[in-house]
């Protein structure tokens, strides 16, 4: 198993059947291939590692991006992502290595992490699961989120109080998801139940 991650995309999601005859939810991932940019040291026991993602062309970014690909004689890429890891498993690793789905197996579990499908403004019950009001009997009371704090004292609504408001679009992580099936070839993963995000979500893969 690789000490770093990998990044990569949503596909979308399927179902498929195991032998016996079970439907597993799966999402389809396309991960990699990654390229190590650029190794640093930040202390005597931990080292800096960055690897970029999907390839792009020079005139789709900045100067100061291409000045600082030029400077560490890579390619251009979209992403970029730096992972931190010890000293001693850093030596297997060098500028210009690429990095690929190889190091992973049927079975092994992966964390995910990516930008949730953003929801929009969202009310009480959507967002913080409150309960609603009764719907009959002349109540004016359905979905209002009631009392909002104390009168005179404090006289103001403290910070943090959950009330409508943006929901999603955050940086979600889900743990422990199984790889249920590999294709080295065209770098696809198929991964037990759900990913954040939509498809065509940028995501970062770790074991």
């Amino acid at each position: 198993m690789s000490p770093i991650g990998i990044l990569g995309i949503k596909l979308g999601m399927t179902q498929i059947f195991n032998e016996k005859g079970d439907c597993i939810p799966v999402t389809i991932l396309k991960a990699g291939p990654c390229t190590i940019t650029k190794i640093n040291n930040l202390t005597d026991t931990y080292r800096q590692i960055q690897i970029g993602y999907d390839y792009i062309d020079p005139q789709k970014i900045s100067k100061s991006m291409i000045g600082y690909f030029n400077k560490i004689k890579t390619p251009c890429f979209r992403y970029l992502k730096e992972y931190k890891i010890i000293k001693e498993e850093s030596n297997k690793f060098q500028v210009g290595q690429i990095v690929t789905i190889k190091s992973f197996q049927i079975g092994d579990l992966l964390d995910i992490s990516g930008i949730s499908i953003g929801k929009g403004f969202s009310g009480y019950q959507k967002r913080h699961n409150f309960s609603r009001g009764p719907m009959s009997h002349g109540s004016k009371n359905h979905r209002q989120p009631g009392s909002i704090g104390a009168g005179t004292t404090p006289g103001r609504v403290f910070p943090g109080k959950r009330m409508a408001g943006r929901m999603g679009s955050n940086k979600t992580t889900i743990k422990n998801l199984k790889i249920i099936d590999l294709n080295l070839e065209e770098n696809i993963i198929v991964i037990k139940g759900s990913v954040p995000g939509k498809k065509g979500n940028i995501l970062y893969l770790r074991s």
